[in-house]
């Protein structure tokens, strides 16, 4: 069974609940890196929770209110590639053309029916790899 790695802090909470519904439901093993309450807390924590989990056979979802600050924090860990995703063509283009081993929401900005939509897209698409790896190879430049 896939693996997936999931965390937010307080202002991605239900969202990240919500979405390990939706995981569990199409079959993957989720890890919950927390937090277990929607108490307020530090972001970058769980970001870097997640970011450090994932590997070549594992993606992960992180969640806070607009998304941004999970990448922004997600994206300082060595081979990490967190993108933001607010519609489905993001998410699927983020895996296709970028790789993306992270895809980060926010729960402020998007419902939970576009949620599911941007999740499922981001689970089932493939990187494309041909001219994109060479662009991905770039980033460790």
């Amino acid at each position: 069974m896939p693996k997936v790695i999931i965390g937010s802090d307080h202002g991605g909470y239900e969202l990240k609940e919500f979405a390990k519904e939706i995981l569990t439901g199409m079959g993957y093993e989720v890890v919950d890196a927390g937090p277990e309450t929607a108490v307020s807390c530090d972001y970058p924590e769980y970001a870097f929770k997640v970011a450090e989990q994932v590997d070549a056979d594992t993606l992960g979802i992180l969640v806070c209110g607009t998304g941004l600050g999970m990448s922004m924090a997600a994206n300082k860990v060595k081979g990490i590639r967190a993108a933001v995703c607010t519609n489905e063509y993001m998410a699927v283009k983020a895996r296709e053309h970028n790789n993306a081993n992270i895809l980060c929401l926010g729960e402020r900005v998007i419902g939970k029916g576009l949620a599911e939509d941007i999740i499922k897209a981001f689970m089932t698409t493939d990187f494309a790899g041909d001219r994109h790896l060479r662009r991905i190879n770039l980033f460790d430049k």
